[in-house]
Order: C-alpha cells, then structure tokens, then sequence
C-alpha cells in the first residue's frame, strides 16, 4: 500500500516550485483548489494537509484548460459606431 504524500501549503509550493522554478501557480491558488474541495485536504488539528500527489494531478489534468469559442473573440464582438 502506497502512502500518501500529505504536505502543508508551504510544502506543497515548494515541491511545486522545486518541479518548475517559473510556474505561475501561487500560494493562493493552491489555497483556493484546497478550500474548494478541488484537491484532496485533511485536517489535522488546525493545519490543512494536501495531498500533493491530488494536487500534481490536478495541475498536469489537460481538463483544466478553457479555450475561448471562435464566434467570442474580441474581433467578432466589436461593432461599428456610425
């Protein structure tokens, strides 16, 4: 049985920024993924554990991407003033 790996949010920015030194994933978007239950989080006491594996998976997910529709580029919304 493997164990999880349960790393604090300073941890866990660390790990991540050990990975890519020029991610732009910040402190307050790992928090915010954590407090929207879109990673794994236990508490443990008053700390927040992540699990960083959870987390890794989240961020490598090519799910999270959002591509913007052909008929909403800003070329097609903007209307002549007469």
């Amino acid at each position: 049985m493997k164990l999880a790996r349960m790393r604090t949010l300073d941890e866990c920015f660390a790990e991540i920024k050990a990975m890519d030194e020029n991610t732009a994933v910040s402190k307050c978007y790992i928090r915010r993924l954590a407090l929207s239950g879109k990673i794994p989080v236990v508490m443990c006491g008053r700390k927040r554990l992540i699990n960083l594996d959870g987390l890794i998976n989240y961020l490598s997910c090519s799910g999270n991407t959002t591509e913007i529709a052909p008929e909403y580029t800003p070329s097609n919304n903007i209307r002549p003033i007469y």
